[in-house]
């Protein structure tokens, strides 16, 4: 059960909804959501408690969400949530725009970040991806530039214009990743490390929240639920592939699953067909196939010099195969009734750079 309070809710009125509810047995915790107070029981309440609470002053409104979900679920918000990503909202996730992340698994220096990023921005992507800080499977592999990596972001933001999205890996590295960066992104392996969400909840940026490569939908959603329960309502949910028995791509695009969280949340639903897949070949078909089942945009690893990539190089495309997947993806797009993002404006050309 989810009570939200009025916005003038007095202390007085907050307390004698909380002994209400205590007195029915359930314990709620108190959280604040978009500036309003939310008390949220782990039961989903009985009609007879939600009439009680409900006509008590200071009270908004009650809902009773079935399951486990709370404040992500479509029963307590039932309108799409859009998730601004910049400083001037150069980015929304979850309106009537298809958004397009593009970029470079990893930052490997200057040259190569002012490459790609001229690249995808000459193709049409608004939001810029690199991963400073990169978690991987093998101890011997590149883990990335750490915080001159950061440094290397943030220089191609000013230049272009565009935000950028990197991945947090550790709770002591949210603090100056959200310093560079204008969207935290949260990867497969760390869906379910717990104080690494509560973190970034606290953060004030927006998170990019990976599906586990083994988790399930219900399991996807409660680690938003722990995001948006320490007051981060700006989450945006990826579907990246999960473990399957067959090897013929890197791992299984679940596009069902995409169709199923929409219609569970609230909250935008993105694609990395790169990761999923694992081949070039592959990106640009199940990039038409996530915008036409409903996905929200997609999260596209592109490298002008794959060959010499340190990390994922395999999967990126090239220049010109991005350049022609944004062709391909606009008619796909406005085929269910949506816009493919653009850049909305850029502080340098590149032109003057």
């Amino acid at each position: 059960m989810i009570v939200a309070m009025r916005p003038r809710a007095t202390r007085e009125q907050l307390d004698s909804v909380i002994d209400i509810i205590r007195d029915h047995g359930p314990n709620p915790v108190t959280t604040t959501t978009a500036g309003t107070t939310i008390l949220i029981t782990e039961e989903s309440g009985t009609p007879e408690l939600a009439a009680a609470v409900e006509n008590s002053p200071g009270v908004d409104r009650v809902v009773i969400v079935p399951g486990a979900q709370r404040l992500t679920s479509r029963v307590f918000r039932e309108e799409d949530t859009r998730v601004k990503v910049g400083p001037a909202g150069e980015a929304v996730f979850g309106g009537p725009e298809f958004v397009v992340i593009a970029g470079p698994c990893a930052v490997e220096g200057e040259k190569q970040m002012d490459a790609v990023a001229d690249a995808v921005v000459a193709a049409g992507a608004v939001v810029l991806r690199g991963g400073a800080f990169k978690p991987r499977t093998s101890p011997y592999s590149f883990q990335g530039l750490g915080v001159a990596g950061l440094a290397l972001l943030a220089e191609q933001r000013r230049r272009t214009g565009l935000p950028v999205v990197t991945e947090v890996v550790t709770p002591g590295d949210v603090e100056v990743v959200a310093e560079e960066s204008d969207m935290l992104q949260i990867g497969t392996r760390n869906m379910q490390n717990f104080d690494l969400l509560r973190a970034a909840g606290e953060s004030g940026r927006p998170v990019l929240l990976k599906r586990g490569m083994s988790a399930t939908v219900e399991e996807w959603l409660l680690a938003a639920e722990y995001i948006m329960h320490m007051g981060n309502n700006d989450i945006v949910l990826c579907e990246r592939g999960i473990r399957s028995y067959d090897r013929s791509t890197r791992f299984t695009l679940d596009l069902g699953a995409v169709a199923v969280a929409k219609r569970l949340t609230h909250l935008p639903v993105i694609v990395d067909p790169s990761h999923s897949t694992g081949h070039p070949h592959l990106v640009g078909p199940m990039s038409l196939a996530a915008a036409s089942c409903g996905a929200d945009g997609l999260i596209i690893d592109v490298h002008t010099d794959a060959e010499n990539a340190k990390c994922d190089g395999a999967q990126a495309l090239d220049e010109e195969q991005f350049t022609t997947l944004m062709r391909r993806l606009k008619p796909v797009v406005e085929a269910v009734e949506r816009t493919l993002s653009t850049p909305r404006s850029h502080s340098h050309s590149l032109a003057e750079v």
